[in-house]
């Protein structure tokens, strides 16, 4: 048996369903997957807009094109060989126009605030740190995603190895850290309130819904307690 969440976790976990899926109610024609697909596939091209609009052919901006506008391509392929499930559910107009509005659009503010020159040209120890942890954060959440996408279509069940062996979910840590070297290589507070409210109103409440969905095999309580939650133990 799974075991129940906080009452706070559910009703954070419930509202972010109403507002990115049901939202204005109406007809489910679009699928969640299409808006974000189509926000992080459009992302180089953003960036390479707010370029061209602001002639921001800076280091930083081209550094930031190369990060965001690559694993927005990276995003389609994997979705194209290791879609992630909960992504194909049906949402309304209004609901798309919330999942956009409310989390996928505020990661453009980044490379705004950059191109109009809000932000200080990065250092070239502050561009080499944010590719480093983009990498890493990349390597770490499309691998922990490809293991669990593979290995639970021939064995359903916990998955405890690999990427997962001492890490409960490596994937939600891999895509902050990707997010996180945005934010750094921004150098404004703006991306970061951003991430804070991403990190504890969307990505918490899911976690700990999925820990409580995960409560139900035998071996959760080892696996837990051998394992930490986005850091190693």
């Amino acid at each position: 048996m799974s075991s129940i969440p906080h009452p706070i976790v559910l009703t954070l976990h419930r509202l972010q369903i109403a507002l990115s899926r049901d939202f204005l109610g109406g007809p489910k024609v679009l699928r969640l997957s299409w808006v974000i697909n189509a926000q992080k596939g459009g992302t180089a091209l953003f960036v390479l807009g707010m370029m061209f609009l602001f002639n921001a052919w800076t280091p930083t901006m081209w550094t930031y094109l190369a990060l965001h506008g690559t694993y927005g391509v990276c995003w389609l392929l994997k979705h194209a060989t290791f879609p992630d499930t909960r992504w194909d559910v049906r949402v309304t107009f209004g609901g798309a126009f919330m999942a956009f509005a409310l989390t996928l659009g505020l990661y453009w503010i980044a490379p705004v605030l950059i191109a109009t020159g809000w932000t200080l040209p990065a250092s070239p120890v502050l561009l080499t740190a944010c590719i480093a942890l983009h990498t890493f954060g990349l390597a770490l959440m499309f691998g922990s995603d490809a293991q669990k996408y593979f290995t639970l279509r021939t064995q359903p069940g916990l998955i405890t190895d690999g990427f997962f062996a001492r890490i409960r979910h490596p994937n939600y840590l891999g895509e902050m850290m990707i997010y996180g070297s945005y934010a750094l290589l921004a150098g404004h507070w703006l991306p970061w309130t951003i991430l804070a409210w991403v990190w504890l109103g969307v990505f918490l409440p899911n976690i700990l819904m999925k820990e409580a969905s995960l409560a139900r095999y035998a071996e959760w309580a080892d696996y837990k307690r051998r394992s930490g939650l986005l850091w190693p133990r």
